[in-house]
């Protein structure tokens, strides 16, 4: 058992990945856009699940596009382009991939 501390939480400034767990089959962070920022992420070769911890945006996708605030949960399978848009709040995101984030390859 592990208690991961700083996990979801407002790391603030710009924005910003932090890894807090790394295993072979997951890994677990957060991802911070400040209010008005702009989410330049590429497509990862991992699944991942993200659950806003605060802040309001719009995530949108290939498939799809949705208002997004705390508590939200959003799966986002391996190679969907997807973008967080329209951040009206500090968003944090806790990331989680599986398997662990850039262990295919890629990122």
């Amino acid at each position: 058992m592990r208690i991961i501390e700083g996990a979801g939480v407002w790391a603030g400034g710009g924005d910003d990945w932090t890894e807090h767990l790394r295993t072979p089959d997951l890994s677990v962070g957060t991802y911070c856009i400040p209010a008005g920022g702009l989410d330049d992420q590429s497509p990862h070769t991992e699944d991942e699940i993200y659950v806003v911890t605060t802040g309001r945006a719009r995530i949108v996708t290939p498939t799809g596009e949705a208002q997004v605030g705390p508590g939200a949960v959003i799966f986002v399978p391996a190679g969907e382009d997807h973008r967080f848009v329209d951040v009206t709040e500090d968003l944090t995101l806790l990331v989680v991939f599986g398997p662990a984030y850039g262990s295919r390859g890629g990122t």
